[in-house]
């Protein structure tokens, strides 16, 4: 008992004393000392290198050394490490080393080089570290006047230059960058496609807007922050709608995830802190980036902090742990804890990671959650030393001085060699490796000598700027660091040549070089407890330990938790729901909802509260019921109040086949209640075109090749309005949406009309075709890829042809000159010569057969032989849903593939195959069956509505009584679609 009580009592005693000033000072000094060595040595055995080997005391030229994978891609012979070090030279107070460093920059690096590099790594490491050198330049001379008084702006002038030549990462559909250009070359459009190009992080697309939006406001270039800001956006749009989590790697083009696990580590960490970060230094106005920030962190303290823990999770299963270990770059959360004002869990997280330092000396670059090693290299990282610098600047605990001495006392004993300070290849061992990463003289040193410097800082006035994930400073007052005249002039035409290169339409200067926002600093909230040095000891003493990580009760983690069983109640919804999704059917089961498709393409829910997990998703289940039936309510009335009912009568698709001997085959399509009406009035003719991404839920591949044509995309993903914008955005003229259920047919008479989201701002018009028609035109256009369909009324097909006559032509002979033209049936006399010698002769072919017709097409499929269903046949895979089997099909007939010229650029590879089996299943009698015999397995595809409903509702007291309640909906030729967009299915 005794000795508990001298325990506590010199526990009391140490944190009042703390640190004393000279103990304080002499660590800054020896900070400075070691920053020397490490900076002293650089420069002596490896400038102009891009990075010091420290064991081999030479420098690191890209491709001079053996490859080491991605690591080189940082690497671009551009004198890294001494455009990395600029500011923290400044910082430190070392003026005149600084100074130095800068002429040497302006007068020996240049980016005009043949070489490959990260545009994630170039941005943080060279133009944040080119901005942060210029602002500190322009600082010092504004209160140093005889200091850089030479100096003209150099730096900005390069970061420009860098800038310029990392935006042709860009040109990608998404917006999202590439993850590599080429400084001389640009892009590769054919190795942009390649495995290892087409993959990108989310940290990797969503870290530039800090550096690319004070580049833009510094120099007027507003494409900087425009295009740096779209991928925010469109990464913002990718995450989970359910779980707001990111996932780890995703496609640069189609935005698909590749690596679902969401965490706060590598490969997305930096995305969430720009998000925070730009609204600080954009501004109030700027509220995107809070608010996404806010969701995203509600989320992550629901979902991925479990105990004192931060694991990774599924984006789209938040519950289920993707790995029991994390790695050393979430370190930089408390820090950003620390600025959000969430002090509690900040300091209960650094707290357990200062307890795995203490155990292994320093953080291995992946840790279990019971402390033990899984990687155990250590590369000298910053992140954990800047998060004791925030601790201490918000709390002023001495206790995070102790923490950065123990730090400090590791990287001198351990770390230090004669050529500077080399990386641990083992933290157990303590082996070496022959690497000092530029951060080290960017980061490491910057936050130890920050974390002992006095407070306000000597040099520099910190809390006039914001880090960069590199640390590099930038201001929060832009409007500061103006540039002259000459120089904006100059960089103003620069922007007008980028802008013509990058930008499909001319844009206004005025509009974007107008807004000059400044942000004043946003101090961390601050609860008067925090003053208490015993209370912030409490929380960290609560950490300490052998237990689990994971089951370490926190009082972060017990709000979390709580809180997680309210967030675990956004249940689906009737409007969201989706009965080709297997999760939202896991859902209903859960919920104890049971589907069961019927044999006319319904699908019935039947309801027993007694399945439900739990009597709170027995609820839920009720009130989907309820909604569900109140949503066939509305939409069957809106099939009968509307007076105008022509647009659930159904149009026609007719592939427009030029031949004298081929009679014309019509598909039935249904309608859509948006967009262009075609009753009554002359349809359309255009050609096709495959539609990438298949689903057109988000923006669309290779715009120019569904100019003016008629895109075919599939059901799925999203409503079909929104489908319909897409195509609309990329100047199609119309849409045809291929349906995935295999037993629904035009012939049987089950046609539908597509409704909207009561916002009628489409233009053109839109069709669903079933599946067995859509893959007959699918053959067609594999036979013929320039074929043109007419989509209209099959009456009025004569009429449309006379009146689009020169559409016809031009899409027939798009070369042919000549618009005033003759043609067999109309005589049109024009003030030319030579009139019959100009008309394209499959136009006259193809009004011979219009005419031969006599006004008749033959509205049964193919002559009645049934093509071979064998898109309804593959092999059986439970994991799959609907949409990605028929994804697989006409993936496997590459109709997806890109276009060229209007032609398949696959097309000949398949075509033979196709064709032999056609004819060998049109040699059986039964064609579609002979061929299903040999099958083992087959899987059919559903429709999601409409739908029968069946409530069935059990008193656990009287468990032999049932009340069942059945809805039908009154008009199943009536297709409707009354759900969210949902851009992310899983």
């Amino acid at each position: 008992m005794f000795i508990k009580i001298f325990q506590i009592l010199f526990l009391i005693s140490t944190i009042a004393a703390g640190m004393s000033p000279e103990e304080k000072a002499q660590l800054r000094l020896q900070v400075i000392d070691m920053f020397k060595h490490a900076f002293g040595s650089y420069m002596k055995y490896a400038y102009p290198a891009d990075e010091l080997m420290p064991l081999s005391c030479k420098g690191r030229y890209r491709g001079s050394e053996t490859s080491r994978g991605d690591i080189d891609d940082a690497l671009g012979n551009f004198s890294l490490t001494l455009v990395d070090s600029l500011d923290t030279l400044a910082v430190l107070g070392m003026f005149d080393e600084f100074e130095h460093a800068v002429r040497r920059v302006i007068q020996h690096v240049s980016f005009d080089r043949d070489v490959i590099v990260s545009v994630f790594e170039t941005n943080i490491r060279m133009i944040g570290g080119l901005l942060g050198g210029h602002i500190s330049a322009k600082y010092i001379n504004s209160r140093h006047p005889l200091r850089l008084s030479w100096y003209r702006d150099e730096l900005l002038v390069l970061a420009h230059d860098l800038g310029l030549r990392l935006l042709p990462a860009f040109n990608t559909t998404s917006g999202l960058p590439l993850p590599r250009v080429n400084l001389r070359y640009g892009i590769d459009l054919t190795l942009s496609k390649s495995e290892r190009e087409r993959f990108t992080c989310t940290a990797c697309a969503g870290t530039l807007i800090l550096e690319w939006a004070t580049l833009s406001r510094l120099t007027g270039n507003y494409l900087f922050e425009q295009y740096a800001d779209r991928a925010m956006s469109y990464l913002w749009e990718r995450r989970h709608q359910q779980s707001n989590l990111m996932g780890t790697i995703l496609n640069v083009h189609s935005g698909d995830w590749i690596v679902r696990e969401s965490g706060i580590g590598a490969g997305i960490d930096s995305y969430y802190e720009y998000l925070f970060k730009a609204y600080i230094l954009l501004g109030e106005k700027n509220t995107d980036y809070l608010s996404r920030f806010q969701q995203h962190y509600s989320s992550i303290m629901s979902y991925v902090q479990q105990g004192v823990a931060m694991v990774n999770v599924h984006m789209h299963q938040p519950y289920r742990l993707a790995k029991n270990h994390m790695d050393a770059l979430l370190a930089f959360w408390p820090g950003l804890q620390v600025m959000t004002g969430d002090l509690k869990p900040a300091i209960e997280l650094h707290e357990m990671l200062y307890q795995v330092v203490k155990k292994h000396k320093f953080l291995p670059e992946a840790f279990t959650t019971d402390y033990r090693i899984h990687w155990n290299s250590h590369p000298l990282r910053p992140e954990f030393v800047e998060s004791t610098y925030f601790l201490y600047k918000a709390t002023d605990d001495p206790h995070y001085l102790e923490v950065g001495r123990t730090i400090l006392t590791n990287l001198e004993k351990h770390a230090r060699v004669p050529c500077g300070y080399a990386a641990l290849s083992d933290v157990s061992t303590g082996q070496h490796e022959d690497r000092m990463d530029s951060f080290v003289l960017a980061e490491t040193f910057k936050y130890l000598y920050l974390l002992f410097d006095s407070i306000p800082h000597r040099y520099i006035d910190i809390d006039q700027f914001i880090f960069t994930t590199e640390a590099h400073l930038l201001p929060l007052n832009l409007l500061l660091f103006n540039i002259n005249d000459t120089l904006r002039k100059e960089f103003d035409k620069q922007t007008l040549l980028s802008a013509r290169l990058y930008e499909q339409k001319n844009l206004s200067l005025t509009e974007r070089l107008n807004e000059r926002r400044a942000k004043n600093n946003q101090c961390p909230a601050f609860n008067g407890q925090f003053q208490s040095h015993q209370y912030k000891e409490q929380l960290r003493r609560n950490i300490r330990g052998d237990q689990d990580m994971t089951e370490t009760i926190t009082t972060s983690s017990s709000i979390t938790n709580e809180k997680r069983k309210r967030e675990s109640r956004n249940r689906l919804t009737a409007a969201e729901f989706s009965a080709g999704d297997p999760q939202h059917v896991a859902q209903l089961t859960q919920m104890g909802i049971q589907t069961q498709t019927m044999a006319d393409g319904r699908i019935q829910l039947v309801h027993n509260s007694a399945n439900a997990a739990s009597n709170e998703d027995a609820d839920d289940g009720l009130l989907f019921i309820q909604e569900m039936m109140e949503l066939m309510k509305n939409v069957n009335g809106i099939g009968q109040s509307s007076s105008d009912t022509r647009h659930h009568l159904p149009l026609s698709v007719i592939p427009l086949v030029i031949s004298p001997l081929t009679k014309l085959v019509s598909f039935t399509v249904g309608s859509a209640q948006f967009g262009k009406q075609l009753h009554g009035k002359a349809g359309i003719f255009a050609q096709l075109y495959v539609a990438q991404p298949f689903s057109a839920c988000s923006q669309l591949f290779y715009p120019h090749h569904l100019y003016s044509r008629i895109g075919i995309v599939r059901r799925g993903d999203c409503m079909f309005i929104e489908k319909a914008r897409q195509l609309e955005h990329v100047q199609a003229i119309g849409g045809i949406v291929i349906d995935h259920n295999a037993s629904l047919k035009s012939s049987n008479g089950a046609i539908f009309s597509m409704t909207g989201d009561g916002n009628n701002n489409v233009h053109i018009p839109f069709v669903l075709m079933f599946k067995d028609e859509a893959f007959q035109l699918l053959h067609l256009v594999s036979k013929q890829p320039n074929l043109i369909v007419y989509i209209g009324e099959e009456k009025l097909l004569k009429e449309s042809f006379y009146q689009q006559m020169e559409i016809l032509e031009s899409l027939i002979e798009p070369f042919n000159q000549t618009s005033r033209k003759w043609i067999y049936g109309q005589i049109e006399w024009f003030k030319k010569k030579n009139l019959c010698q100009i008309v394209p002769i499959q136009l006259k072919q193809l009004e011979l057969t219009i005419h031969q017709e006599d006004n008749h097409v033959e509205t049964e499929i193919m002559n009645k032989q049934p093509i071979i269903q064998f898109e309804h046949i593959i092999e059986a895979n439970e994991n799959k849903s609907a949409e990605e089997i028929t994804s697989e099909l006409l993936n496997s007939l590459n109709l997806t593939a890109a276009n060229f010229g209007g032609q398949l650029n696959n097309i000949d590879s398949y075509r033979p195959a196709f064709d032999k089996m056609i004819r060998t299943a049109l040699a059986n009698g039964g064609a579609n069956e002979s061929f299903k015999s040999n099958i083992t397995v087959k899987q059919e595809q559903q429709i999601e509505i409409p739908v029968e409903v069946t409530t069935t509702t059990t008193n656990q007291e009287e468990s032999q009584q049932q009340t069942t309640t059945t809805t039908r909906t009154t008009d199943t030729r009536e297709y409707t679609e009354k759900r969210s967009k949902r851009n992310d299915i899983n």
